[in-house]
């Protein structure tokens, strides 16, 4: 099995750094975006596998990415990170074809198995 390739967004720096090690240290290739912007760019220039993507972001908010990531790769898996407060707008998300969400702060084995389980059904589409 290849490795899988995942592009964290966040606009919270330290946590997807620190996120990004770990995942890393677990095997996986990481990429990472602070910006709805700065994720379109990667999106448009990589083969990912699946986009972990931050809800509430400035400027381009996690739906608005989401949409564009879609527009851009419609079988491209994205998993919605949000707080308590934005679980109504995770669940936007997944009606605008997000594969999944969860929420912050987020175990580490948890957001692995979802990555894994994102990643499978992108296996299985293509």
């Amino acid at each position: 099995m290849s490795t899988c390739t995942v592009l964290l967004v966040d606009d919270e720096a330290e946590f997807i750094d620190t996120l990004g090690k770990r995942l890393a240290r677990r095997g996986l290739e990481v990429h990472l975006a602070h910006s709805g912007q700065e994720a379109l760019d990667v999106v448009a220039a990589q083969e990912l596998d699946v986009v972990v993507l931050d809800v509430k972001m400035p400027g381009m908010d996690g739906i608005e990415a989401l949409q564009k990531i879609k527009a851009l790769k419609p079988d491209l898996e994205v998993l919605m990170l949000t707080a308590h407060a934005n679980v109504e707008v995770a669940m936007r998300g997944m009606e605008l074809g997000a594969f999944d969400y969860l929420m912050k702060p987020v175990e580490l084995d948890e957001l692995l198995y979802k990555i894994q389980d994102a990643n499978k059904k992108k296996c299985l589409i293509a």
